[in-house]
């Protein structure tokens, strides 16, 4: 009986890792919301958080800023700085600079969630609950927007001084950059660096943190009140963060606001000469300067803040299961 010599074909099926159609609209992504919306998500908090606190930034530099015609003497703390300046410039003195601040909180904030959000992702390897993972995303969030928030922060910080030279943002950076260069927008960055390192790690591990306890303290009804629990951890977060970090905070101000209405000017932007400085003229309280009013801006800040940046999350989480 004759048999088919012929070689037999049979379909082979492909490897489990083949993809038979690729759409170069296939992103990746973490919580389900890609790169820019997280961005989108992270521009929103940061300017409703600066926009909503202001006023309190601007007496927080006007009480850590050294020299007799820029700073308000924190003798009297928050309330004299508050009634002197409604006194001598009247509501809007509390709002100068707010447009520098509009032009790099959005940006710094877009950078600043979204490599924080694909940095814990890559960190925390499939564990939401490694406070390692939050602690280092947030360093590696806080370096990168800092490096866009800088030069825009500079520029706020002289504008709110009392009797500050400058008529408006434009003319702050035109000056600044004709008088004493770029690197003048950048001399404060190493600080604000070192400042934000250890701000943003006690910040997004207590968030973490307290965000989990909360949600444990009433599991069934977390759900509904998912608001009220990033509002409160973010406080919580926010005001400890701003106490540990206060002392460098008002390093960072002395060399963005240097030389400016008769503040001091230092001969490097050496850290260790500007504590030297402040300890000689203020003695050591002088590095806890406007401590109560960045505690006051922080822990509503940050749960405005989380809040907002969480809605904006869930806005899109939404839209795209739709």
């Amino acid at each position: 009986m004759a048999t088919d010599a012929s070689p037999q074909y049979r379909p082979v099926s492909p490897p489990p890792e083949f993809h038979p159609e690729i759409s170069l609209s296939q992103a990746p992504t973490h919580d389900g919301l890609h790169f820019w919306q997280f961005m989108i998500a992270g521009s929103i908090a940061g300017s409703v958080e600066h926009m909503a606190m202001f006023p309190v930034d601007t007496l927080k530099t006007r009480m850590q800023a050294l020299g007799a015609s820029c700073s308000v003497q924190p003798v009297g703390g928050v309330r004299q700085a508050l009634g002197s300046i409604l006194k001598l410039e009247g509501p809007s003195g509390l709002y100068r600079g707010i447009a520098a601040m509009g032009l790099g909180a959005g940006p710094a904030h877009a950078v600043y969630f979204s490599v924080y959000e694909l940095s814990k992702q890559l960190l925390s390897r499939g564990d939401p609950n490694n406070s390692m993972a939050h602690a280092a995303s947030g360093v590696v969030a806080t370096v990168t927007s800092d490096a866009v928030f800088t030069p825009m922060d500079m520029v706020k910080q002289r504008l709110q001084l009392k009797n500050s030279p400058y008529k408006g943002v434009a003319d702050c950076v035109q000056r600044v950059l004709m008088e004493e260069g770029i690197g003048a927008f950048y001399a404060s960055y190493r600080t604000t660096v070192i400042m934000n390192a250890p701000f943003t790690a006690v910040h997004f591990a207590t968030y973490e943190a307290a965000k989990r306890g909360l949600m444990e303290v009433s599991p069934d009804t977390a759900n509904d009140e998912r608001l009220v629990v990033h509002a409160g951890a973010g406080a919580v977060a926010g005001a400890l963060a701003a106490a540990v970090t206060t002392p460098l905070d008002v390093v960072k101000t002395q060399l963005q606001c240097q030389g400016v209405c008769g503040c001091d000017r230092f001969s490097s932007s050496s850290i260790g000469n500007v504590f030297e400085t402040i300890v000689k003229k203020d003695g050591y309280p002088g590095l806890m300067r406007g401590w109560i009013p960045r505690m006051l801006f922080h822990a509503p800040a940050a749960a405005i803040c989380w809040s907002t940046y969480e809605a904006s999350k869930a806005f899109f989480q939404q839209i795209d299961s739709s």
